[in-house]
């Protein structure tokens, strides 16, 4: 593998690790990237979630079941078609996920704003601009 790939992972994993909020609630890592699924893409059902974390319908159902009984999730149909049922994220699910897949704002702010320079920050800004718009070039094929 590229020195530059093991590089950025090293860093990132350094980064999260540092910068990532104190988990109050117990939740599988499955469960979040369930979360995430929901959040991220759009008219999420049971059979698309069972594809993004490659597992069975029924296993997916049973999933979704405990994220609906914790309130991370509800239930809508879907705009297009009323026979579809899409999965959405309850606030409380949100707030759930941000807390376990985001940097603790807090402390990306000490860091930021007491121990970097304007251009440093803008600097950052710049690098992760450039990686989100190049993303999606590489999600899509």
């Amino acid at each position: 593998m590229k020195k530059e790939i093991v590089k950025i992972n090293q860093l990132w994993t350094d980064i999260y690790y540092q910068l990532r909020y104190t988990h109050q609630e117990k939740i599988t890592h499955q469960s979040i990237r369930i979360l995430q699924v929901i959040e991220k893409e759009n008219e999420v059902g049971i059979k698309e979630i069972a594809t993004a974390i490659q597992v069975s319908h029924n296993t997916a159902s049973e999933h979704i079941k405990r994220l609906l009984e914790k309130k991370y999730v509800f239930k809508s149909r879907s705009g297009k078609d009323e026979r579809k049922v899409i999965l959405r994220l309850t606030e409380l699910g949100g707030q759930v996920l941000h807390r376990h897949s985001s940097l603790d704002e807090e402390k990306l702010d000490h860091l930021l704003y007491e121990n970097m320079s304007s251009e440093e920050r803008q600097l950052i800004l710049n690098a992760f601009a450039l990686m989100g718009e190049r993303v999606n070039d590489v999600y899509t094929r």
